[in-house]
């Protein structure tokens, strides 16, 4: 259903014909949303659409009753890609226009982009043209200001994935920086032109201006080469990406946890899990540091793993019997995992406390890690005979950002893990994020779980 608003606005775009947007998107990581701005944003989407006063008294209302930071976090939500409010991202411009009138408003020209690019999305081109014009016009002569706001545009439409917003105002920006004597805005301005292109999914274009950026004695950075690296590899062009790689290396810039860590996740996208071990380990043997995303990236891509995690009252309880359930490639790229120091950095061993940090970390690296710390714990235990310290803290969070408030999926793995196993640890009274236990009554259960862990095994 497409409904048509009316709403009279402040000079200078004093009428718009405003389009309900109706696009039904996969939900990602959302914008943070105050609590007076989600009821505000509740009411709107009660109110009849077709009562233009009320939704222009309830829009002004809004701003005059709360603070700037209320006011421009719910028009930021409006404004985000991954907004859970849909029905409503046609309300975006007039609530700006309401704010632009506050008295503590602070023009700035990045949230004039964010409102360009989503006009952009909802094929409001003329509107987002006026607001790009006079903001050029607020800009007056300033060159460095004007390639900042077309970056920004840039930036912004490729959040949106437009290729008609990145393709227009890549072309605005080429004619400003071909006019220009500084080297300095030469190089940011191609960077972001390399990085919109990148985000959109065209790689090939990125490349050309990346080619342009050496004929016009430019310096590529590993920013541009990085962008390159996961624009291909996410495309699924991974022959390209690899030459790129080879490429970035020639000149100099050495690889690092980042752009492995793209390169190994898009293998895991394409399901190359061979690929992927061997990438794992050249960056191994080239003494590359993992990292927890290393562990996400890898550990995402192994079907096995991901399977049984969908039965948590059925996951293997040590990595022995996990390594008993994976295919050969997953058994491989798990050695190498838990390996490396990721557990170490990822634990902190003081005289008054153990703690592992699992907050954050995606399902499948949770599970492994947990399991990985385990297994550690009990061969420091018998093989150094350490003595652990009086408490033992598992960090799980409470759940806060998960998709639904209040229920982590790593507190629940975690949970039932402790349950199955009868580890001693219990969830905190004063932090529902945490797993707690003293370190004697651990200590015991580790010593009993490594004998039962055994007979289960033969």
């Amino acid at each position: 259903m497409i409904g048509i608003i009316l709403l009279p606005a402040p000079a200078p775009l004093l009428s718009h014909v405003l389009i309900l947007c109706n696009h039904h998107q996969r939900l990602g990581p959302q914008c943070s949303l105050s609590k007076q701005g989600h009821r505000f944003l509740s009411t709107l989407t009660a109110t009849d659409s077709d009562d233009l006063s009320a939704t222009r008294r309830l829009l002004r209302k809004f701003v005059a009753s709360n603070s700037k930071h209320v006011a421009l976090s719910t028009l930021s939500h409006l404004l985000s890609p991954t907004t859970s409010h849909h029905r409503l991202c046609f309300l975006a411009l007039p609530l700006y226009l309401e704010i632009s009138e506050a008295s503590w408003f602070d023009w700035n020209s990045k949230l004039v982009a964010d409102l360009a690019a989503l006009l952009y999305k909802l094929e409001r081109f003329d509107e987002a043209e006026t607001l790009v014009t006079e903001t050029v016009s607020k800009l007056g002569s300033r060159e460095r200001d004007f390639c900042s706001f077309y970056s920004q545009l840039i930036h912004s439409q490729s959040k949106h994935k437009s290729e008609r917003g990145v393709l227009d105002f890549c072309t605005k920006l080429k004619l400003i920086l071909f006019c220009s004597s500084s080297v300095y805005l030469k190089q940011q301005g191609y960077a972001s032109m390399v990085e919109g292109f990148c985000s959109i999914g065209l790689p090939h274009k990125a490349e050309e201006l990346m080619e342009e950026m050496k004929e016009l004695g430019l310096k590529l950075s590993q920013f541009e080469f990085r962008a390159l690296v996961y624009s291909y590899g996410k495309s699924g062009y991974l022959r390209d990406m690899e030459r790129i790689i080879v490429e970035m290396e020639s000149m100099g810039f050495q690889l690092d946890t980042v752009s492995s860590n793209m390169v190994l996740n898009s293998f895991g996208s394409r399901n190359e899990l061979s690929e992927m071990v061997s990438w794992l380990q050249k960056t191994e043997a080239s003494g590359v540091p993992f990292s927890i995303r290393t562990y996400n990236s890898v550990l995402n891509s192994c079907p096995t793993i991901s399977l049984l995690l969908q039965d948590l009252k059925c996951v293997p309880l040590s990595l022995e019997e996990l390594m008993g359930n994976l295919d050969e490639n997953e058994v491989v790229l798990v050695k190498i995992l838990v390996g490396s120091s990721v557990l170490e950095d990822t634990m902190q061993w003081k005289p008054s406390e153990l703690k592992l940090d699992v907050h954050g970390m995606h399902l499948t690296s949770a599970y492994v890690i947990i399991l990985q710390w385990f297994h550690q714990l009990q061969c420091k235990l018998l093989a150094e005979n350490r003595v652990l310290p009086d408490e033992i803290t598992v960090v799980s969070g409470a759940g806060k950002h998960s998709v639904v408030r209040g229920e982590s999926p790593v507190k629940g793995l975690i949970k039932e893990i402790l349950l199955r196993s009868g580890c001693p640890l219990r969830i905190d009274r004063k932090n529902i994020g945490c797993f707690v236990a003293k370190g004697k009554s651990f200590m015991e259960w580790l010593s009993n779980y490594n004998d039962s862990k055994h007979e289960r095994i033969s």
